[in-house]
């Protein structure tokens, strides 16, 4: 079972409807009790990840690729990244983060990034 940490900057909408779609998934999003607080610089959410078993959920395609290649860079790990296109439909995209989650193996997102939507 992944671990879902959704960025700041990911509408709840997401977490609301994940969670319909499937209760046993875990989705915490930043600012969450036991989550990384608002303002977490990047560097740190990728710590935090590594630590907690979590796939980071946001949709930072700008630095998040750098910061990204510093962490592999210093011997660390991360669970995966999904980094989203909130332009495309709010329904495309869940349907594709469900789809990863319910088919990608344990550590098939280990030290990657996947963009979503898949096409």
């Amino acid at each position: 079972m992944k671990q879902l940490l959704l960025d700041e900057h990911i509408p709840l909408l997401y977490r609301v409807q994940l969670r319909s779609r499937n209760p046993d998934l875990t989705v915490w999003a930043i600012g969450d009790v036991g989550a990384p607080g608002k303002g977490t610089l990047d560097p740190d959410l990728l710590q935090w990840c590594e630590a907690f078993d979590f796939v980071l959920v946001t949709n930072n395609r700008q630095s998040m690729p750098r910061h990204l290649a510093d962490h592999l860079a210093a011997g660390h790990h991360v669970p995966g990244i999904l980094t989203l296109n909130l332009d495309e439909p709010v329904g495309e995209i869940l349907d594709d983060l469900l789809l990863i989650v319910e088919v990608a193996g344990p550590d098939e997102l280990r030290d990657r990034i996947e963009y979503v939507p898949l096409r």
